[in-house]
């Protein structure tokens, strides 16, 4: 970890769900190795789906402050505002910064760990890179995290940074190099290099690339219909990153 405690801020959201109309209900981060974590009553219901994952419903939220009134949310401002040189940290980071910014928070500095463990895992040997999977995959000791909650993925996603801080680290020479590093690395788009689904899943895309360019093709046009369509934001990484990756194997 950085000895600079306070360069790093780990965020997490709990949302309604993951389309464009969707808000936050939870807002949970830790900085300076204090925690903070509110709930709030959205301006539309949680979906089905996301109390399935979540186990907050309707009920627990409705008499809850809006989003601007949380407490949470004044001294998270409060710290942005202070600090320009803290790094925002969280999984698939894109997404939260998004519904962060439809309540007035624009983010411009962050660490997406998602992103940085795909980075390091160059072979894809881990199989995925969700947070709840890598806490396991990795062997990760975190006490008393509940998945999906938002405090207890925050929880996760701090001792995730950790693993990943001290691994990238070896690379450089100093914590505030690694940290532009991982910066940089989750600015940037990720070349996939096995698939996760379909008829070739497990197999390398570059080898498909050789003997079945058609399916790449195709592919490539149903991720850039999803992303043109624009629905999931929680996936809308993803769906670039596949983009990106498609069109290198395909010399696009």
């Amino acid at each position: 970890m950085p000895k600079e405690k306070r360069s790093v801020l780990f965020l997490d959201t709990e949302t309604t769900g993951r389309e464009k109309h969707d808000c936050i209900f939870q807002l949970a981060f830790k900085y300076d190795d204090k925690s903070y974590v509110g709930l709030c009553k959205p301006p539309v219901p949680l979906s089905v789906e996301a109390m399935e994952a979540t186990h907050y419903t309707n009920e627990h939220v409705k008499d809850k402050p809006e989003f601007a009134k949380l407490p949470e949310v004044q001294k998270l401002k409060n710290i942005l505002d202070t600090n320009k040189s803290v790094y925002v940290v969280a999984h698939n980071a894109p997404f939260d910064i998004a519904m962060l910014a439809k309540e007035g928070i624009v983010i411009d500095r962050y660490i997406d760990t998602l992103k940085v463990a795909r980075h390091l895992d160059p072979q894809e040997k881990l199989g995925a890179y969700r947070l709840q999977y890598l806490r396991y995959a990795l062997s990760l000791s975190v006490e008393d995290a509940r998945a999906h909650d938002a405090l207890g993925d925050v929880l996760v996603l701090e001792a995730l940074f950790a693993r990943l801080f001290s691994k990238l680290k070896e690379k450089y020479t100093s914590s505030r190099e690694t940290l532009k590093a991982m910066q940089e690395i989750s600015m940037r788009p990720v070349l996939i290099r096995k698939f996760n689904f379909g008829k070739y899943k497990g197999e390398f895309i570059a080898d498909v690339a050789k003997y079945d360019p058609g399916y790449l093709r195709w592919l490539l046009q149903e991720k850039e219909k999803e992303r043109d369509e624009g629905g999931d934001l929680y996936n809308k990484t993803a769906t670039e990153d596949w983009i990106y990756t498609l069109k290198s194997y395909l010399n696009f």
